[in-house]
């Protein structure tokens, strides 16, 4: 039987993909902005145990627009960036992360899943491979594609910093 595990390095800004333990794939992501914390509010990422919560996407289109995790009927393009200069673009797939360490990365103000912290796609043209997200983790749109069909819900993702 195999085990589908993942394994985001935020030093190396790349995910792992682990089945049984043996690489099989390994992606060009990009974490939080202001680095790894837990805190509500902090835009970080948070480290430690994770769990797929819940998948949000299947069979939409590439770029298609997420806002409170429903699809806006919009797909990404720069004259839309244009008209929503600050809005946190997060496209395609959604992976809505919970975490499993209590008082770490679950309950209180810790909580990776009341901070809406996710793995999703991002427009093709966002710089991966260097920290810039507002805490979740940021994918290449085809990539998350590829990786939805292949992960389930309560697939197991570990957050690690070893600097």
């Amino acid at each position: 039987m195999s085990l589908i595990t993942l394994n985001v390095d935020v030093c190396s800004q790349k995910m792992t993909v682990l089945n049984n333990s043996h690489t099989i794939k390994k992606y060009l992501i990009s974490t939080g902005k202001n680095g790894v914390g837990e805190l509500f509010g902090s835009e970080q990422t948070p480290c430690g145990l994770h769990i797929i919560r819940a998948k949000i996407g299947a069979n939409c289109p590439a770029n298609t627009v997420f806002v409170g995790r429903r699809p806006t009927g919009e797909f990404f393009s720069p004259e839309l960036r244009e008209k929503f200069p600050d809005r946190d673009w997060i496209l395609t797939r959604i992976f809505w992360l919970s975490g499993l360490e209590v008082s770490k990365n679950r309950l209180g103000n810790v909580d990776t899943m009341r901070r809406f912290i996710y793995i999703h796609g991002t427009p093709d043209d966002v710089v991966l491979g260097v920290p810039g997200s507002r805490g979740c983790i940021r994918m290449n749109n085809n990539d998350i594609i590829e990786l939805f069909e292949q992960v389930p819900v309560g697939t197991r993702i570990m957050i690690n910093n070893n600097d």
